[in-house]
């Protein structure tokens, strides 16, 4: 048996890794290609991208794993049926079940992992990743010259260069400055200069030469006077300097993101459960307190009898009760405390709609830690027989099926997680709902490929069909 068990475990190792780490690098080129604009053209430094992408990719595992998982299970048992090993091994007696033991121990090893992961690690990667893309994407794009191009990316200036060489040589060079409180543009004009960055990269220096500067200024007497004063200076060297501080990457503190669910821990979920529980019972309680406020305070109005009213007979409106040369007024309080009785109900209304769907969101965030892990053993529990039943190895079959099954199960869960959202379903339910579908299917696979089922064997369903319509010719001719 143990070398049964070794078989299986080795077969299964290899495909594992190797499927996780192909997964893992699909997902992380969707996540490039999806932000690749909040990447391209603001200056980065090279670690910078790579941490990123180190946070993408923790994140991603709760994706991989599965799939990795469903997809190393059919190849190796598909490969095992393919080179007949796994007759070999029904053959010496052993079942199908007790071979998968070992994967079964292996897989649920790694669901428990994946738990601990999903509530230890994921929410701190979901934080670094979450603060650190939302600084990346609202960074500003990098300075750049380009031949022709008014830039005005620097606060206060616009810069045109007719020509840039390779060694940052500037030619035919014009500054606007706009930084003048009257409004007039200040300008500066010089035949050619060299642009280079300082040691910090937080200022750009211009060094220019031939040419000249434009200055317009007020005249100097105290009233307004039109007529404006030109001063035109020449130079045969000058240095302009630019601050480039607000083209830095600057980090947002990390703590303003820990309030999403998906940046807490299963305890952190718990207690902002109860926490935004408690609020809502505490909105319940005081609708009453503020309505019945609210009635008192409207039975002491200056409209109102002074003492009890005995009524006498049938009266067929209320405003029998009030003189009629009240009638007006009575009317016109009466709306305002309806209005006003009605815009309370409609805050608190308001507060608790919103309440629940934050309760909403921590709950779904809860179980989505507990799907993971049963994700993995469902989908080995449909890829281990399934790969049985097919009998084919390698990257071919076993990636189409593993592929569909696994669309299967997103499709299903993320419509759930949508209902859940919306508060059509539980969040139990809309979380596990793609779990309860997929078990009855891989314990149905598991009884097929325990039974030698031809569930996907072509020759048998061309045979049958061969027999189905043999048998009506024959009942026809008859």
């Amino acid at each position: 048996m143990k070398k049964v068990y070794l078989l299986v475990l080795k077969a299964f190792i290899q495909p594992f890794i190797v499927t996780f780490f192909i997964v893992m690098f699909i997902l992380l080129m969707l996540f490039l290609f999806k932000y690749i604009d909040d990447l391209i053209g603001k200056g980065f430094e090279w670690y910078v991208i790579l941490e990123l992408l180190l946070y993408a990719s923790t994140t991603q595992i709760a994706m991989a794993l599965p799939l990795a998982i469903l997809l190393s299970s059919i190849m190796t048992f598909g490969s095992l049926g393919e080179n007949y090993e796994l007759v070999a091994i029904k053959s010496a007696g052993i079942p199908l079940q007790r071979a998968m033991m070992p994967l079964i121990i292996t897989v649920g090893l790694l669901s428990i992992g994946a738990f601990l992961f999903s509530d230890y690690i994921l929410p701190k990667a979901n934080l670094k990743m979450g603060s650190l893309l939302y600084d990346v994407r609202n960074q500003k794009a990098a300075f750049l010259i380009k031949d022709g191009i008014i830039n005005n990316s620097i606060p206060g200036y616009a810069i045109r260069v007719r020509k840039k060489d390779a060694d940052q040589t500037l030619h035919d060079v014009r500054i606007w400055d706009r930084n003048t409180s009257n409004g007039n543009l200040n300008s500066l004009l010089a035949k050619e200069g060299r642009m280079y960055t300082t040691d910090d990269n937080q200022m750009l220096v211009l060094k220019l030469k031939d040419g000249y500067r434009y200055e317009e200024t007020p005249g100097t007497s105290g009233t307004y006077n039109p007529r404006q004063r030109f001063m035109r200076t020449q130079f045969k060297e000058t240095e302009q300097k630019f601050d480039l501080s607000s083209f830095g990457l600057k980090r947002t503190d990390e703590d303003l993101f820990k309030s999403n669910y998906q940046m807490m821990s299963l305890n952190q979920l718990k207690m902002y459960r109860d926490s935004f529980e408690l609020k809502g019972d505490s909105n319940i309680r005081s609708t009453y307190k503020d309505v019945d406020l609210l009635a008192r305070t409207y039975r002491t109005d200056s409209l109102s009898p002074k003492a009890a009213v005995k009524l006498k007979g049938k009266y067929k409106d209320v405003l029998e009760l009030v003189p009629k040369d009240k009638h007006l007024s009575a009317i016109t309080a009466g709306k305002d405390q309806i209005r006003t009785v009605r815009d309370v109900l409609g805050r608190k209304q308001l507060f608790t709609a919103d309440n629940k769907g934050r309760i909403r969101g921590f709950l779904i965030e809860l179980n989505r830690k507990f799907t993971l892990a049963a994700s993995c053993m469902v989908l080995f529990f449909i890829g281990a027989p399934l790969g049985a039943i097919i009998r084919k190895g390698g990257l071919g079959l076993p990636v189409v099926m593993s592929v569909l099954f696994f669309l299967l199960y997103h499709i299903i869960s993320t419509i759930g997680e949508k209902y859940a959202k919306d508060g059509s379903l539980s969040p139990f339910i809309g979380m596990w709902i793609a779990i309860f579908v997929l078990a009855p299917l891989g314990a149905f696979l598991t009884y097929k490929a325990t039974a030698d089922s031809v569930l996907f064997d072509a020759d048998y369903y061309k045979r049958w069909f061969k027999r189905l319509f043999t048998k009506k010719e024959s009942q026809a001719s008859a």
